[in-house]
């Protein structure tokens, strides 16, 4: 009995001897000022034990922060350098929400509990012109710091070019190295885009892979997380940041591989296992500490078609109980770490996974489309009203199939691109559908066309003042789609003609008034605004409009 108590209390000692250890030795800031929605940075120098600094379960480092405001906030920290047992290297990243003056002190755990905490210094943030972070507002826009309202339009630039593609027709262009987010990025922000979709995978921002990485811009390492994936997506933010671009960033899993140096777990396991669990959390910790400051992370997006994670077994597919209960718990674990309370989403393919669309920390829901353009307004709707949520098409194409040659019918696939971004600017969502298959309308010149889309949006914006809402209105030529949205005094109305054939119609807005209307009109191709020639304007209604097949036209009433 008395060796028992003996060990036990040298189990005790021998503990309490290592965290006595523990010590944060200097927390320095690396300018004497703070800006409203702009990253400062502290470097912070601790010796601790541990193993792997990237497991909380060893190590945690946390700013603790009270606002001027008297808001109390927990920044995690990351680490940068060093080894166990000696002095190493962290970092802390933050972005003031407030002006004014902030408290701050840093506390460090190991093992789960408290083993150091610096005395409380302050500093103060000045204000900026800046907007700040963007949040849930309603259906059809997002918010950002500031107030001011926010609709995004763009597409998807899910990864850098590949070293091996494999596309049977496209091979060639996908591989072309200037395929690269330096390129892709500033090409988007010149046609007027101003949101996009990018993914962390294995050929692409590779944080968790070793080897294997299918892209000449990344070699093998041994850390755990890959420094080269890590300073590309240091450049890809700041890039993003300096061009007004909003990243969807899909995390995806990451991978659950031994081989990769991570807790190896089955498909099926990664949503029920603890440790795996324990592991994704320490993903999303490090990616919140490292890149949560920036306002240009639109959104954190867990998974890409998380119905088809689903059925990779088709005849033994994962419960959709499970993949629920794991972003119930993920989306409340990210919104529990990240101070600036950036959006959180996650999609699927086609399939709904019963409970997905009402997790509460989850922002926004979404779906991607394809080979059906015309049921993406229907569906936008649909969604938006059932579950009370906006809903984003994060996909939408022509063709789906990277096996096909889309020459063979790229007239179809550009006329798809415009339409759904036109579908989705007069419907309540706020980001506009993102096309998929980027090099191949880069290299068609087509992607040129998201500045015909960015004008009526921004004179849409400034008419509302960011507010968007519904309205009726009614064309006497019923093969012809008509879509309409009020935007303060002045209502758009989106006429298309999808058929092989002219077509001659007359456009009434259902909308009360009796002040005279002045109309306007917008050439979706030229990109030119006009007024309403060899057709008569009344109160809310416009006679003789025409279109040629497959065309369309915005016609807008002023009051």
């Amino acid at each position: 009995m008395k060796k028992t108590v003996l060990i036990t209390l040298g189990i005790i000692l021998c503990s309490f001897y290592s965290i006595a250890q523990s010590m944060i030795i200097s927390a320095k800031p690396a300018a004497k000022s703070a800006e409203q929605y702009r990253k400062a940075e502290w470097d912070i120098d601790l010796r601790a034990d541990f193993r792997n600094p990237y497991l909380q379960e060893e190590v945690l480092l946390d700013m603790e922060l009270v606002t001027p405001s008297g808001k109390k906030l927990s920044l995690p920290c990351y680490y940068e350098s060093g080894q166990g047992g000696g002095i190493s290297r962290w970092k802390a990243r933050f972005a003031p929400q407030e002006t004014g003056k902030y408290r701050y002190s840093f506390s460090l755990k190991q093992n789960g509990r408290p083993a150091f905490a610096t005395k409380e210094n302050t500093f103060s943030a000045r204000a900026t012109k800046d907007k700040g972070i963007l949040h849930a507002h309603d259906s059809w826009s997002f918010r950002f710091d500031n107030g001011e309202l926010f609709r995004g339009v763009g597409e998807n630039i899910c990864w850098e070019s590949r070293a091996n593609d494999d596309s049977r027709f496209f091979k060639a262009l996908h591989e072309q190295p200037k395929y690269n987010y330096e390129y892709m990025l500033r090409s988007l922000a010149s046609h007027g885009g101003n949101y996009f979709r990018t993914w962390i995978c294995s050929w692409n921002l590779p944080l968790d892979w070793k080897t294997g990485i299918n892209n000449h811009r990344y070699h093998d390492s041994q850390e755990y997380f890959h420094p080269e994936a890590i300073q590309k997506m240091d450049r890809m933010v700041n890039l993003s940041d300096s061009l007004g671009l909003y990243i969807m960033l899909t995390l995806g899993a990451g991978t659950h591989d031994a081989r990769q140096g991570r807790y190896a777990v089955s498909s099926r396991e990664f949503f029920t296992d603890e440790k795996a669990k324990a592991q994704y959390r320490n993903r999303l910790r490090f990616i919140v500490a490292r890149w949560g400051y920036s306002p240009a992370i639109g959104a954190w997006e867990f998974f890409n078609e998380i119905d088809n994670v689903q059925f990779r077994d088709r005849n033994n597919p994962i419960s959709a109980a499970s993949i629920a209960q794991w972003h119930t718990e993920m989306s409340q674990y990210l919104k529990s770490i990240d101070p600036y309370e950036h959006l959180v989403t996650t999609s699927i393919s086609h399939r709904d996974l019963e409970g997905l669309n009402s997790i509460p920390d989850i922002d926004f829901n979404q779906k991607h489309i394809y080979k059906n353009n015309r049921a993406l307004p229907t569906t936008i709707v649909k969604y938006s009203e059932e579950f009370g949520k906006p809903y984003v098409i994060g996909e939408y194409g022509y063709e789906y199939d990277w096996q096909k040659d889309f020459n063979q019918f790229a007239d179809s696939m550009d006329s798809d691109f415009k339409r759904g971004m036109w579908y989705g600017l007069f419907v309540p969502t706020p980001v506009l559908p993102l096309s998929w298959w980027w090099e191949f309308f880069d290299d068609r010149g087509t992607d040129a066309y998201i500045a015909r889309v960015r004008t009526v949006l921004d004179d849409m914006t400034r008419a509302g003042k960011g507010a968007f809402a519904h309205a009726s209105a009614v064309s006497s030529a019923k093969e012809t789609e008509v879509y309409a949205v009020k935007c303060g005094n002045s209502t758009y109305v989106y006429v298309y003609n999808p058929t092989t054939s002219a077509v001659s119609a007359n456009v009434s807005i259902v909308s009360p008034g009796t002040q005279a209307p002045q109309w306007r009109t917008y050439d979706c191709e030229s990109g030119r605004f006009g007024t309403l020639k060899g057709s008569r304007s009344a109160e809310n209604a416009v006679a003789g409009i025409q279109l040629a097949p497959n065309t369309d036209m915005v016609l807008i009433l002023d009051k």
